[in-house]
């Protein structure tokens, strides 16, 4: 039998060259490639290198994939009870790779972030009542608020010298308005890979704390910090706060497991935690996937090798597109996430122009920044969870169509 540790080193090796199946149209049904979806949002499917959904793009660990081989040969698919061991293996995890000890707080199983959001603003805010985002922010939030009948308050990240930081003045005033209810904090930040520092948590507890703002920590990317980058949960400054929280969790970035598993949802508030849990059993949102419970708790309990193989994969993209991007474009350097925030105002375009470039000139099928907010004009973002030859090609293509500006 090869040896665990061998057979991931093997993995890693290929992950430099490999077409991954979810990047072959013909292969699978990954929506990163579907044709419909890509002609679309991208006016073409032909052609692209498609970079735009924020999964990996590799193989995925072997014992996780043995896992589900092994479910799928024990014919039972009925219903099943969840486990306690699957919770456990979770905050097993968390302390042993965070230092996050789950004691006294309520974890409960929901089916995606967006679900435990959507549930949370319905059941803790009114409509007409405003939630706090920092643009540019993941594009599902603002559909979360608005399709709810509530008003997106905007607090936008200010992009300096030194990279994305909060304006905490901007905050605190948004946040003293009356009608201002709860805050979407995501930690890391999804597109532009802050990872925010205790001191920056801090500060916003205290600010939600003192004008009584509910916040929803999505916590999602929370195991992917790039070192010496570390991951600090929003629950570690809301105690000494006395700030109402909630955090989502759970495997589906760390593994790529986005079509298989469950997320979480962790509050240190047992009222808020029952109006989730009866909200959702009235929605029937708790039904479990056999196959979802297998690869959640194998994942969290043999996964820490594999996730470290790919947090190393990802850190060498970084370096490939911070040394081999042509001039006009730049990397925002990432503290968190598999995904590269890409600068291309030095090109000079605008926001149309520069979607109809990056598809039609530079084959690549990237998330505009508009998407994420007005404040992402002129940026895009790129999955660089994929082998390393898939990064080659894009900064190959990137550099082929600056070069065709001028000609």
């Amino acid at each position: 039998m090869v040896r665990a540790d061998a057979r991931l080193q093997s993995t890693y090796a290929r992950w430099m060259t490999a077409t991954p199946p979810a990047l072959d149209a013909a292969a699978s049904n990954s929506l990163a490639t579907d044709p419909e979806r890509l002609a679309q949002l991208f006016g073409d499917d032909r052609g692209l290198l498609p970079l735009w959904i924020a999964e990996p793009y590799v193989d995925l660990a072997p014992a996780i994939v043995a896992a589900l081989q092994t479910r799928s040969e024990t014919p039972w698919y009925g219903y099943e009870v969840r486990p306690r061991a699957l919770i456990d293996s979770f905050w097993e995890w968390m302390a042993s790779r965070h230092g996050w000890d789950g004691t006294g707080l309520n974890t409960s199983v929901s089916p995606s972030v967006g679900t435990s959001i959507g549930v949370l603003i319905e059941e803790l805010t009114d409509p007409g009542e405003g939630i706090l985002l920092q643009p540019p922010v993941f594009t599902d939030f603002k559909p979360l608020i608005t399709r709810a009948n509530r008003i997106p308050v905007r607090s936008p990240l200010v992009l300096s010298d030194d990279g994305y930081r909060m304006d905490l003045d901007d905050l605190e005033a948004k946040a003293a308005d009356a009608t201002t209810k709860m805050m979407i904090l995501c930690n890391p930040h999804n597109p532009v890979g802050r990872i925010w520092s205790s001191d920056e948590l801090t500060e916003v507890a205290a600010i939600c704390a003192k004008h009584d703002v509910f916040v929803i920590a999505d916590e999602i990317h929370a195991d992917l910090a790039l070192p010496p980058f570390r991951f600090t949960p929003f629950a570690s400054v809301a105690t000494d706060s006395g700030v109402s929280w909630a955090a989502t969790h759970g495997p589906i970035k760390t593994f790529g497991l986005a079509g298989v598993c469950d997320t979480l949802l962790v509050t240190g508030d047992d009222d808020v935690s029952k109006l989730f849990r009866t909200r959702s059993s009235q929605l029937h949102l708790t039904r479990n996937n056999v196959f979802g419970m297998a690869a959640f708790e194998t994942g969290y309990r043999t996964g820490a090798d594999w996730l470290d193989q790919l947090l190393a994969l990802v850190a060498s993209n970084v370096s490939l597109l911070r040394q081999g991007l042509p001039p006009g474009i730049e990397i925002i350097e990432p503290e968190g996430t598999y995904l590269a925030w890409v600068d291309f105002r030095g090109l000079g375009m605008d926001v149309p122009e520069l979607a109809r470039w990056l598809a039609g000139s530079a084959h690549l099928a990237l998330s505009p920044g508009h998407w994420f907010g007005r404040q992402g004009a002129g940026f895009a973002r790129m999955t660089i969870a994929t082998p390393s030859e898939q990064i080659e090609d894009a900064i190959t293509r990137l550099t082929d169509a600056v070069d065709a500006i001028g000609s």
